[in-house]
C-alpha cells in the first residue's frame, strides 16, 4: 500500500474535528440540557425520554453498524457512505433549529436527536475504516491520536463559539434574539455549519479506496453473507474477539464516566452547572492532550501497551477521585484521570486499524461499534443499582473501576500481532 500524502491525512483527521460538535454541543452541554429544562415537562421525565433516545440509537447501532461495514467491504469505497451519513447528521442537527421549549415539541427533538447520533456513529464506522489505508503501518497510532485529540480541540472550539456567541451572552450575535429561546437553538444551526465546513476537506482531499464494480443488490448480498460467516469464525480469531470484549468492557465504563460525571459532580460535591461545564471543558482538554501525548507512544511500543497504560492511569485516578473528599482534590484528580481517557480511545482506533485483516476493515470497525454499544445499558444499570443498594453516588460511581478492571485484565490477554 502506498501511504497518502500528508495533505489527505490532514484532511482525514480534521474530520474528527468536525463531527466532534455534534457530540460536545448536542449530546454533552447545551442541547441536552436545553432540551431536559425546558422542552420536556419536567427534567426527571426529560432526562428519561433522552435516554430511552439514547438507548434506542444504541440498539440500533450495534445492530446495523456491522451489516453496513460489511456491505462497504464488498462495494470497495468509504466516501459514498460516508458523506451519506455525514448529511444525514448535518441535516438533523439544523433541523432541531424548530425544537422550540414546549412539550410539544419533545418527540420532533427526540427524533431528530435518534436520527443525529445514527448518521454520527455510521460515519464514523466509515471513517475510522478509511485510516488503515490511508497511513503507514508504522504511523497508524500517531495519525489516530493526532486526530482523536483534534476532536476534542475541535468540540471544545464549537461549544467556545457557541457559549460566547449566543448562550453566555446578553447580545447574542447575527442579531439572534432570546424569545423562545432562539439563541439556544441557533446552537444547533452552527453546529450543524461547523460540521459541514470542516468536512469537506475530507471529501476533496483525501483518496477513497477503489470500487470492486460490484452492485449494490449484490453488495448487500454479499455483506450479508460475509458478516455471518465472520461471527461464526470469531472463535477461530481469538485475538480480534478478546479485543473486542476487552473494548465492550472498558468502553462501557467510559461511557458512564461521561453520562454521570456531571451528576456526581454535582450531588457529591455540590458544584454548580456553570462548574460542571468548566470540569467538563478541562476534562476535554486533558484528554486532547492525552491523546495528542500518547500517539508517538502507540506506534513505538503498540496499541496494546497503550491501552494497558491507560487503563492503569484510569483505574488509579479513579479511585482518587472516589476517596476526593473536597472540590479542590476532585479536580484534580479529575483532570489527571482526562489525559488517560483520549489515550484509550485513539488506540483502539489504531489496534483495530492493526488486527482487522485487509477487505474486511469497514466490517471490522462495524463490530467495533457493536462492541461500544452491545451492552452500553449495563453499566448506567449497574451504577443505579450500587447508588440505591448503598445510598451513595461514590458506590454508585465505583463501579466503572469494575469495568476498566475487567478490560484490563481481557486486554492483557490479547496477542497483538
Amino acid at each position: 500500500m502506498t501511504p497518502a500524502p500528508t495533505r489527505a491525512l490532514v484532511a482525514w483527521a480534521f474530520y474528527d474535528w468536525a463531527n466532534s460538535a455534534v457530540a460536545t454541543v448536542i449530546t454533552s452541554f447545551v442541547f441536552s440540557t436545553y432540551f431536559t429544562r425546558a422542552v420536556a415537562v419536567s427534567p426527571e421525565l426529560g432526562t428519561a425520554q433522552w435516554s430511552h433516545a439514547q438507548s434506542a440509537s444504541a440498539l440500533a447501532i450495534a445492530v446495523l453498524a456491522p451489516i453496513l461495514g460489511a456491505v462497504a467491504d464488498r462495494g470497495g469505497r468509504r466516501k459514498p457512505w460516508l458523506a451519506v451519513f455525514t448529511l444525514t447528521s448535518i441535516v438533523a442537527t439544523a433541523l432541531m433549529w424548530y425544537v422550540r421549549p414546549s412539550p410539544d415539541y419533545a418527540i420532533l427533538a427526540l427524533v431528530l436527536v435518534a436520527i443525529g447520533t445514527l448518521g454520527f456513529e455510521f460515519g464514523t464506522v466509515f471513517y475510522n475504516a478509511m485510516l488503515p489505508d490511508l497511513a503507514p503501518r508504522a504511523k497508524l497510532g500517531r495519525w489516530s491520536g493526532w486526530g482523536w485529540a483534534l476532536g476534542y480541540v475541535g468540540g471544545l472550539g464549537a461549544l467556545a463559539v457557541c457559549l460566547v456567541g449566543f448562550v453566555q451572552t446578553d447580545r447574542p450575535w447575527f442579531g439572534v434574539g432570546k424569545e423562545d429561546a432562539a439563541n439556544i437553538r441557533a446552537t444547533t444551526v452552527v453546529v450543524a455549519a461547523w460540521f459541514a465546513v470542516f468536512a469537506l476537506p475530507l471529501f476533496l482531499f483525501t483518496p477513497d479506496t477503489p470500487s470492486r464494480g460490484t452492485t449494490m443488490a449484490r453488495a448487500v448480498r454479499e455483506g450479508l453473507a460475509m458478516l455471518a460467516h465472520t461471527l461464526r469464525q470469531l472463535r477461530r480469531r481469538p485475538v480480534i474477539a478478546r479485543f473486542l470484549v476487552a473494548q465492550m468492557l472498558y468502553a462501557d465504563g467510559l461511557a458512564t464516566l461521561f453520562a454521570f460525571g456531571g451528576i456526581y459532580a454535582a450531588g457529591t460535591f455540590g458544584m454548580s452547572f456553570a462548574e460542571v461545564i468548566q470540569f467538563g471543558i478541562v476534562l476535554n482538554v486533558t484528554a486532547g492532550l492525552g491523546a495528542a501525548a500518547f500517539a508517538p507512544l502507540d506506534d513505538r511500543f503498540g496499541a496494546k501497551r497503550t491501552i494497558v497504560l491507560s487503563l492503569i492511569g484510569l483505574i488509579l485516578c479513579g479511585a482518587v477521585v472516589l476517596l476526593a473528599r473536597d472540590k479542590a482534590m476532585f479536580w484534580i484528580a479529575g483532570s489527571a484521570l482526562g489525559l488517560f481517557v483520549g489515550p484509550a480511545q485513539a488506540a483502539s482506533r489504531s489496534m483495530m486499524a492493526r488486527l482487522a485483516p485487509p477487505g474486511e476493515r469497514a466490517e471490522m470497525f462495524g463490530l467495533l461499534a457493536l462492541a461500544g454499544k452491545a451492552t452500553a445499558f449495563l453499566g448506567p444499570a449497574l451504577l443505579g443499582w450500587a447508588t440505591l443498594a448503598f445510598s451513595s453516588q461514590r458506590a454508585g460511581m465505583a463501579t466503572i473501576l469494575l469495568f476498566w478492571i475487567a478490560g484490563l485484565a481481557m486486554v492483557l490477554r490479547v496477542r497483538e500481532r
